[in-house]
């Protein structure tokens, strides 16, 4: 690879958001430039004048922009070979459709609907191929003329050559197709927009892409766009199509699996640089044990031939490890940061309170509750209890664990000793939750238990004594009251 320029290409069609697939599409494209020193360049197809979108380009372009996943030419980083919206390039794709008329090599085709669907519904009748029977391939001038008096307008079509079709593809190896099962293609609409796979070509030959890595859903596009290379005289980039991604059923992924775009990920509160590590290995492997990687060591390590063949299985359970790997490493001050937005949009803070003694108080609670929430909107459920003044215990919990005999009475003596506590610390605190149990003979855990679910309604969270102190002697002692008060109406109900 060292006297080859590696030029590759991620070019979404700004019809909605940047999905996982295409997230690992980029990312592997980058990777490959990044390891070979390469060019790596976003480019948006946005010839689907009905789908397309400004908001979904601004959601794509922030998608990449929360990865990491910086390009070298594109929106915003113009270059030589611009512009990089292909509607801004409709004179080239005209250009060399031209060529291509004029060469006899494509073709003026004004079948209306009706008349292809005739000419179908005759050939499925007749046991035939389903392709174009180019009617309009040799027209003549007088005819094209009546045409347009009848104000029909011409699609243009590619004159397929009966030949097979043979493409390398870097990771299946020689792939095939046979050219006589293809029809004569539409290269440009009746409105002048090119269809897909001519713009696709036109685009990838100016722009020198030396290689063309994709899903897999592509494949069948390959034949169609090889031969437009062919028709043109462009040279082949080297193609590779990525394995496909499929959901935990071994269906394709897709929004019954869960969260499917990136900056839904974002929203739920992942880390970027977890969610690139974990996309990273959706068909791709460093070959040893290792599955933390910074980015500086995927760009190492990546290579196409690492890649499986195989589909790959979106695991959520897999995201949520990797994530909680990241959150573990991260610096109680990094964490705090991150958490702000949102405890905003939950309400639980404002930024005008976040005081210097808060801020301090909200490391306390980052502190406590690290390695034990997957991302920060768990956070969010998880440690609710810190941020609202009343609690809503889970019924559950209520009846298995506080509505019990005695309950009140444990409660009620914790609550005398902690109002006149003078030294808040966790000796302090379990040494008196200690001498309760020790006085009514029983074991620790009996007490500790309903203790928990009185102060976060939760049966489950992090060690009860560091949370008491976090929690602080006024909302510890106003918990307590109000679970005394919770178990005396539950007992006036019986």
């Amino acid at each position: 690879m060292e006297n080859e320029k590696i030029r590759v290409r991620f070019a979404p069609s700004p019809t909605g958001n940047l999905h996982i697939g295409g997230a690992r599409t980029a990312l592997f494209n980058w990777l490959y430039a990044r390891h070979y020193q390469g060019t790596f360049i976003l480019r948006i197809e946005d010839t689907d004048q009905v789908r397309s979108t400004e908001a979904a380009v601004n959601v794509i372009l922030e998608g990449m922009k929360w990865l990491g996943l910086d390009w070298d030419e594109g929106p915003g980083k113009e270059g030589k070979y611009g512009p990089y919206y292909q509607m801004q390039r409709l004179p080239l794709y005209q250009k060399y459709a031209e060529k291509l008329l004029k060469n006899k090599k494509a073709y003026y085709c004004y079948c209306t609907k009706e008349e292809l669907t005739e000419s179908r519904q005759k050939q499925i009748k007749e046991d035939k191929p389903l392709r174009y029977d180019r009617h309009c391939l040799n027209i003549s001038e007088e005819e094209k003329r009546r045409y347009e008096e009848e104000g029909r307008k011409p699609v243009i079509r590619l004159k397929i050559p009966a030949k097979k079709i043979v493409f390398n593809d870097l990771l299946r190896g020689e792939v095939n197709f046979e050219g006589e099962l293809l029809s004569d293609f539409v290269i440009v609409k009746s409105d002048g927009i090119p269809t897909y796979n001519f713009a696709v070509v036109i685009d990838d030959a100016l722009m020198d892409i030396s290689n063309v890595i994709r899903g897999d859903d592509h494949i069948s596009n390959t034949p169609k766009q090889i031969l437009i290379y062919e028709a043109l005289g462009f040279n082949l980039p080297k193609f590779a199509h990525l394995p496909m991604i499929m959901g935990s059923d071994h269906t394709r992924l897709s929004k019954r699996h869960g969260a499917t775009s990136v900056m839904e990920y974002k929203e739920i509160g992942y880390i970027p640089e977890a969610v690139v590590n974990y996309i990273a290995h959706l068909g791709w492997s460093s070959g040893d044990e290792r599955e933390i990687f910074s980015l500086e060591e995927l760009v190492k390590e990546f290579s196409l031939d690492k890649i499986s063949k195989h589909a790959a299985v979106f695991s959520i359970d897999k995201l949520n490890w990797f994530n909680s790997e990241y959150l573990k490493k991260r610096s109680v001050d990094s964490l705090v940061k991150m958490v702000i937005p949102f405890l905003k949009e939950a309400n639980y803070i404002k930024e005008e309170n976040l005081s210097p003694v808060k801020l301090e108080w909200l490391k306390e609670i980052i502190k406590l509750m690290q390695g034990r929430f997957k991302n920060f909107s768990q956070f969010i459920d998880y440690a609710d209890y810190f941020f609202v003044d009343k609690i809503d215990i889970e019924p559950q919990a209520f009846q298995s664990v506080l509505n019990k005999e005695g309950i009140s009475d444990i409660l009620k003596a914790l609550k005398e000793e902690l109002s006149v506590l003078k030294c808040w610390d966790e000796k302090s605190i379990e040494d008196i939750v200690r001498e309760i149990a020790s006085s009514l003979q029983i074991k620790g855990g009996k007490i500790i238990h309903p203790i928990r679910v009185a102060l976060t309604g939760k049966k489950i969270g992090p060690g009860l004594f560091e949370l008491i102190v976090v929690l602080g002697q006024e909302k510890t002692i106003q918990r307590l009251e109000e679970a005394i008060e919770k178990l005396k109406v539950a007992e006036t109900k019986k």
